[in-house]
């Protein structure tokens, strides 16, 4: 099974309008497009009764003591943990597509509608749901995808990979909100094929293009 987009190249630099956050002269950062990439595969294999897809970052800093502060960085040694930012499962098994923005077109403060998605999926809560917790203007279930926003001051390039999974049961049944980890654990013993769609980003000045 092959995964493929038509918004970037995999291994390659995520373009700002797919990104929750991009630079900006002041500030270090501002609010981006926030769509949803384009993605489209084949090589389904037979059997095949729904997909699952997710997105997650394997870089995200383990600790947020040094995370988007003044005079400070993120170094590469600091241990680093996943961050999901795109939840989806029970697509069709006929489905070989999904367009750019068809799931996102913007940022939805406290987080977009859920769990009943596009296309008849049922989507879970991203991490951004944790990440605004406290905050008393964005917090809420951020269900669906929501892009990069890695810290401006992190001295490693992010990785968003994105996972689809061909899956010999056409329903998950999970209680939304339910998370990435929990499909995860869904899904195990389920898996015919699975692809793999990688892309970076990063807001560190230092590494960019």
């Amino acid at each position: 099974m092959k995964l493929t987009s038509q918004s970037f190249v995999d291994g390659a630099r995520i373009p700002g309008e797919f990104a929750f956050c991009i630079p900006a002269s002041e500030g270090h950062v501002c609010l981006g497009s926030n769509r949803n990439p384009h993605l489209a595969w084949s090589g389904a294999p037979e059997g095949t009764r729904s997909f699952a897809l997710v997105c997650h970052d394997p870089d995200v800093p383990s600790r947020g003591d040094d995370v988007n502060q003044e005079g400070r960085s993120v170094p590469t040694s600091l241990p680093r943990v996943d961050f999901f930012h795109w939840v989806a499962v029970n697509l069709p098994a006929d489905l070989r597509e999904i367009g750019a923005g068809s799931f996102s077109q913007e940022v939805v403060p406290a987080g977009k509608p859920g769990p009943e998605g596009p296309l008849g999926s049922c989507q879970g809560i991203n991490d951004y749901t944790a990440w605004f917790a406290n905050d008393e203007s964005m917090r809420g279930n951020y269900y669906g995808y929501d892009g990069p926003c890695p810290p401006w001051n992190d001295e490693l390039l992010h990785h968003y990979v994105f996972t689809l999974y061909a899956l010999d049961i056409d329903h998950c049944a999970l209680e939304a909100p339910f998370t990435g980890a929990q499909v995860r654990n869904a899904i195990a013993g389920h898996v015919l094929a699975e692809a793999h769609l990688t892309g970076t980003y990063t807001l560190n000045p230092a590494l960019a293009d």
